[in-house]
C-alpha cells in the first residue's frame, strides 16, 4: 500500500513477555534494554542461538537495499559483504530519496528499542540542512520559493503544535531559518500581530529546559503566544508562510450540545482549543435555533473532535444530523432597478440603485466583486461603501435554501439620491432588496460539495465497491491494481457519503479503507434542488 521498499534493520531478541532487546543487522551487535523503563542499554555480541537467523536477515536487508541503491548493488553482485559504514550510507541515501524505509523493532509499552530508534533517526533521516523546505511568498500571491535554512537568515518559524500546559498555552515552534532569542518580538504572518517571547524552552518529554536562544533546525516551545496551529512567525524582514493562509471552507456541519449543563464550561474550553489547533474546524451559533454548530472537512473529522471532548475534557455531547454546507450560485446576468422609499414622521429613507449582477468566471480567484460604473453624482460617493456592504450581506444567504452565494459580480451603473432622506442605511437596504429582485432572474442553482474519494480494497471486492459508489451517484475516474489491492478514485457528492465508513467495512469484511478530501462545488440535480428549496420554505414558514 505504501508503494515503498521496506525491510527490517533489526531482529527481536525474544517475543512478547520474553522480549529483552534487539539485534542490529547493520552493526551486527545485540542491544539489551534493562533497568527501569529500559533506560540502561547494554551492547553485546549476538547470542549464538540467533547468529544464523541474523546472518540470513542481514542478507535479506542487503538484497532489499541493493534493489534501489546502485553502489550497494555492485558489492552485492560481486558477493562482497558490505561493511557497517557502506550499508548504513546506502540505507541513508535511499531513505532520504524516499525509495526505502528501514523498519525498527521494540516495545513502546516496556520502553525497549527507543534508544536504537533515535539512533536510527540520526543515522538515516536527513538533517535540516539536507532538506529543501518550501515557503510561500505572501507578497507574490503565495508563490512557492525555497527557504535557505541558515541561522544567519531572517527568522522563519512554524507553530506546529499547541498544548494546554500548567502556565497556559504552550506553542511548539519548528525553526526553519534564522535565530530566536528570549525577549525578541516576532510577527504572526496569519494575523499580522506582533508578539514578544517572554520564555523559551526546549522540551524533553514532559520536562522543560529553559534556553536563551534557538536557531534553524531546532524545535522549541514558547509561552504566552496566542496563535493557531499552522501560523508562521517571522522577524518581519520577510513576508513568508510555511503553510497556506488560505483555509478551505468547511464542507460539513453538525449541531452539538453537552448532555449536562454542568459540562458547559469544559465544552466551551474544548471548542476554543480545537479552533486554535485546527484552522479548518469552525464553531458558530445558529441565530434561528440558538444551537452551537461545528463545521469541518468531513464526517470523520467532526467525529474525532467529539470523541476528544469525551476523552480529554470528560464532556459527553449530543450531536444532531450532519448538515452539508451547500452553496448557491448565479448562472446568468440579471438586471436590477430598485427604489427604496420610506416616509416616517421624521426624515425618511430614500435610495435608488440601478445595475446588474452576473456570475464571476471560473478562473477568477475572488468570490465577490463589486464594480462601480457610476458616472456623475446621481449617487454621492459617500454612499458607495454602504451600497457595496448591502450587496455583500445579500450574498450571505440566498433565497433558495438560505446558504451563501458563490462567485458574484455586482455592477452598479446608476441610481438616485434625495438631499434630505438619503442615508447610508437607505442605500444599504436598497442594495439588499435590489439583489433579491435580480436574484430570481439570474436562474440560481444550488451547489453541493463534491469529494475526491480514494478507496483501497482487496481486488475481490472491487465490483461491490464500484457498484456502491455508482449508487451514491459518484463518478469513477480511475482504478489502479497494485499487487492484491485495487485503488478506486471517484468524485462523489458529500451528501451521499454519510455512513460510508460503516458500509465499506461491511462490504469488504473490514479490509477496505478510504480517504476523502474536498474537490469542488457542483450544481445539484434539478429534482434535488426542488426538494431542498421546498424543505427550506416549509422550515422558514414553521419558524
Amino acid at each position: 500500500k505504501l508503494k515503498l521498499h521496506a525491510c527490517a534493520v533489526q531482529l527481536p531478541i525474544g517475543l512478547e513477555e520474553e522480549h529483552r532487546g534487539v539485534v542490529d543487522l547493520v552493526s551486527k551487535k545485540a542491544y539489551y534494554f534493562e533497568g527501569k523503563d529500559g533506560i540502561d542499554m547494554q551492547v553485546k555480541e549476538i547470542p549464538p542461538e540467533l547468529m544464523e537467523e541474523a546472518e540470513t536477515k542481514r542478507l535479506q536487508l542487503v538484497e532489499a537495499v541493493a534493489e534501489v541503491d546502485d553502489k550497494l548493488a555492485e558489492s552485492f553482485l560481486l558477493e562482497e559483504d558490505p561493511t557497517e559504514e557502506q550499508l548504513q550510507n546506502a540505507i541513508r541515501r535511499q531513505t532520504i530519496l524516499r525509495n526505502f524505509a528501514p523498519v525498527f523493532m521494540g516495545s513502546a509499552f516496556k520502553n525497549k528499542g527507543v534508544q536504537t530508534l533515535l539512533d536510527g533517526v540520526v543515522n538515516y533521516l536527513p538533517c535540516p540542512s539536507e532538506v529543501e523546505n518550501i515557503g510561500l511568498d505572501l507578497t507574490k500571491d503565495e508563490e512557492r520559493l525555497v527557504i535557505g535554512g541558515s541561522p544567519s537568515d531572517s527568522l522563519v518559524a512554524l507553530a506546529f503544535k499547541l498544548e494546554e500546559g500548567r502556565y497556559g498555552q504552550l506553542t511548539y515552534l519548528r525553526m526553519y531559518q534564522g535565530k530566536l532569542k528570549k525577549g525578541d518580538t516576532i510577527h504572526n504572518m496569519t494575523t499580522g500581530k506582533r508578539v514578544k517571547i517572554p520564555r523559551l524552552v526546549r522540551m524533553h518529554s514532559d520536562e522543560m529546559e529553559d534556553v536563551e536562544s534557538a536557531q534553524a533546525g531546532d524545535i522549541v516551545a514558547v509561552f504566552g503566544v496566542d496563535c493557531s496551529s499552522g501560523d508562521t512567525f517571522t522577524d518581519n524582514n520577510v513576508k513568508l508562510s510555511m503553510e497556506s493562509i488560505k483555509v478551505p471552507e468547511p464542507v460539513m456541519s453538525l449541531a452539538i450540545m453537552p448532555k449536562s449543563k454542568l459540562a458547559m464550561a469544559q465544552f466551551s474550553k474544548a471548542l476554543n482549543r480545537f479552533q486554535r489547533e485546527d484552522p479548518t474546524f469552525k464553531v458558530s451559533l445558529d441565530p434561528d435555533t440558538n444551537q452551537t454548530i461545528i463545521s469541518g472537512m468531513g464526517e470523520l473529522h467532526l467525529e474525532i473532535y467529539i470523541e476528544r471532548m469525551l476523552r480529554e475534557y470528560n464532556c459527553e455531547t449530543e450531536a444532531g444530523k450532519p448538515r452539508v454546507n451547500f452553496r448557491e450560485a448565479l448562472t446568468k446576468r440579471s438586471k436590477f432597478d430598485y427604489l427604496h422609499k420610506k416616509q416616517t414622521g421624521g426624515s425618511g429613507q430614500y435610495g435608488r440603485v440601478i445595475g446588474y449582477i452576473e456570475p464571476l468566471p471560473e478562473d477568477n480567484p475572488a468570490n465577490f466583486e463589486f464594480v462601480n460604473e457610476l458616472v456623475g453624482n446621481n449617487v454621492p460617493p459617500a454612499f458607495i461603501p454602504a451600497i457595496e456592504k448591502g450587496f455583500r450581506e445579500a450574498c450571505n444567504a440566498g433565497t433558495l435554501i438560505g446558504h451563501p452565494i458563490d462567485r458574484v459580480r455586482v455592477v452598479i451603473q446608476d441610481g438616485a439620491a434625495h438631499v434630505v432622506d438619503s442615508s447610508e442605511l437607505a442605500f444599504k437596504l436598497a442594495s439588499l432588496y435590489a439583489f433579491r429582485q435580480a436574484y430570481s432572474g439570474a436562474s440560481p442553482v444550488i451547489l453541493e460539495p463534491i469529494m475526491r474519494v480514494d478507496v483501497v480494497v482487496p481486488s475481490e471486492f472491487q465490483g461491490s465497491v464500484i457498484g456502491d459508489i455508482n449508487k451514491r451517484k459518484g463518478l469513477i475516474v480511475n482504478s489502479d491494481q497494485e499487487a492484491d489491492d485495487v485503488t478506486v478514485t471517484a468524485y462523489v457528492p458529500l451528501n451521499n457519503m454519510f455512513g460510508y465508513s460503516t458500509d465499506l467495512r461491511s462490504m469488504t469484511q473490514g479490509k477496505g479503507e478510504f480517504t476523502m478530501e474536498y474537490l469542488k462545488h457542483d450544481p445539484v440535480p434539478q429534482d434535488l434542488q426542488k426538494d431542498l428549496s421546498e424543505n427550506f420554505t416549509k422550515a422558514r414558514i414553521m419558524h
